[in-house]
């Protein structure tokens, strides 16, 4: 009898050949003819078809009839490699190349022991080379790899050498270490590369490494085409206009990478806590919590004290106007006044959600923007702190426009009145959202690898740049609208969680961290896990 998860296991594989179909095809496919190609029923092929619309890796195309990507599988690519910046700085030089030598120019970028294709740019001839975008291909056989593995430093080069197959696509292919080796070297010494029919008989090639002003090989730019014009003397000529046209895109990717500042950050005196988290500019004041050992904290530049220990773990934190603050501990709200006294719990917030509550902030007009489980998925809604549903308030926005269905949890919210805009953290994957009102869908703003920690709290500065904590990877992070990381601070503790805006002008960034789960050896290379730091951002 077949199991469950045999049979899920089949039925991905037959969405994912659809989605292979679909790709291979750059006019797209009817689904007759996907039909026809799989073998598939019609009703299933149906059923997977619906499926991935939804998903948004498959567009139909109502005019032609026929399927095509969607814009997910960018989003997917752009995520993958995490180099927007260097397809922006090529494209220039690439369409350069293009015009200048009538042939295809490629853009590639290393991934293990292959090159994959980024970018390209058609030549003006019918018969012309034509590798697809996302194309992988081996690094010894063509001149996008032989300029990367050159430019490496000699260790690295070394080491992916060994690791090479070395497969003889064409009886002119390198399958020689030694020899392979001696091109290298005579690569990086002119700065050009040559693949000689090497991948493909009656096909030359011509690349060079793109290296950034850090010295890190980004990438690779090449001209391609048909040999018998591409000639060995044409390629002597082109090489260097292939290497002027690498160096100049690498010299634009210097200014893309975040600047790293360190030292900037400060502890605020007073206690530290197990786990601190959701700092909230109540005007004269900062609340903040500590989750764990259940306590309200209320703090300034300079003074950080205990003003309300809670019997639950601190689910929520919502400043509200008047200087006073809202908990959620357990399944229950607080109210607690400008001066610290909690008030009777009648007084509390009745209408706010109290279950399943994953994440919420401020909202506009003294509302909150509040996350919550919704059968298999997650909404986030708008709420009116002062009692009545957001949807009913006179100062509400249109209910069209009151939350948004996600495709995962939302660890964390971050709202911007100037932008109106909503920021959603998913830890769980890394990916920051972009919700504007009145728009229904979500943007994909960045996705950070888990290399660089785990997201945690965010705000937004005066300037309308995305901060967020990066927890595990000791500094915290800004974005600007488009989605590039431009700066980085560095933090004495390795578990940032949480952060918000305020001091006189607004310009000091209030972080709060966290002790709990670490291990001794970073407790005693960071004694000051758990406190509220701040940090001039200005």
């Amino acid at each position: 009898m077949t199991s469950k998860t045999s049979e899920g296991t089949a039925s991905l594989d037959k969405a994912l050949d659809v989605l292979d179909a679909v790709g291979s095809v750059a006019a797209g496919l009817s689904q007759a003819e996907l039909a026809q190609r799989l073998k598939l029923p019609r009703t299933t092929l149906y059923r997977l078809l619906g499926t991935l619309v939804a998903r948004g890796l498959v567009r139909r195309d109502p005019l032609r009839r026929v399927y095509c990507l969607g814009a997910r599988c960018f989003e997917y690519a752009r995520a993958a490699y995490a180099m927007p910046d260097l397809v922006a700085a090529a494209a220039i030089e690439l369409r350069a190349l293009r015009d200048m030598t009538g042939e295809t120019s490629y853009l590639a970028a290393l991934d293990g022991l292959e090159v994959v294709a980024l970018d390209r740019c058609d030549g003006a001839h019918a018969q012309r080379s034509h590798a697809a975008v996302g194309q992988r291909k081996p690094l010894h056989c063509t001149s996008q790899g032989k300029a990367i593995l050159a430019a490496l430093p000699p260790e690295r080069r070394d080491a992916l050498v060994r690791e090479l197959a070395l497969a003889p696509l064409t009886p002119r292919t390198i399958t020689d270490r030694r020899r392979l080796l001696a091109e290298l070297r005579l690569t990086a010494q002119r700065g050009w590369s040559i693949d000689d029919e090497e991948i493909a008989l009656g096909v030359r090639c011509c690349g060079a490494p793109i290296v950034d002003a850090f010295g890190d090989v980004r990438g690779a730019v090449s001209v391609a085409g048909p040999a018998f014009r591409l000639t060995m003397e044409r390629l002597e000529l082109l090489g260097p206009e292939v290497a002027e046209a690498a160096r100049r895109i690498g010299a634009q990717l210097a200014a893309a990478r975040p600047s790293r500042s360190d030292g900037e950050a400060r502890a605020v005196p007073g206690e530290w806590a197990f786990e601190g988290a959701f700092p909230s500019n109540g005007g004269a004041r900062m609340w903040w919590a500590d989750r764990l050992a259940p306590a309200l904290h209320a703090a300034g530049a300079e003074v950080d004290e205990t003003v309300a220990d809670l019997e639950h773990p601190i689910v929520a934190l919502l400043c509200e106007r008047g200087d006073g603050v809202r908990v959620l501990a357990g399944e229950a709200w607080h109210r607690y006044g400008a001066d610290g006294q909690r008030l009777p719990d009648a007084e509390a917030a009745p209408s706010l959600p109290s279950s399943g509550v994953l994440a919420a902030c401020a909202g506009p007009a003294g509302q909150a923007w509040v996350c919550q489980a919704d059968g298999e998925r997650w909404r986030v809604g708008l709420v009116d702190v002062a009692g009545a549903a957001a949807a009913g308030h006179a100062s509400a926005l249109p209910a069209a426009d009151t939350g948004w269905l996600l495709p995962e949890p939302a660890t964390a919210l971050a709202w911007s009145e100037a932008q109106r805009t909503l920021y959603l953290a998913a830890a769980g994957s890394g990916t920051l959202y972009a919700a504007q009102v009145r728009h229904a869908g979500l943007r994909r703003l960045a996705t950070v690898p888990k290399g660089s920690g785990r997201l945690g709290g965010m705000a937004v500065d005066a300037a309308g740049g995305l901060w967020t904590a990066l927890r595990g990877g000791w500094s915290i992070a800004r974005f600007e609208a488009d989605g590039s990381m431009d700066r980085v601070v560095a933090l004495p503790i390795p578990a940032p969680t949480g952060l918000a805006f305020g001091g006189e002008r607004g310009r000091t960034l209030f972080v709060t961290t966290a002790r709990d789960a670490l291990d001794r050896e970073s407790l005693d290379a960071a004694p000051l896990s758990g406190r509220l730091f701040v940090v001039d951002a200005g």
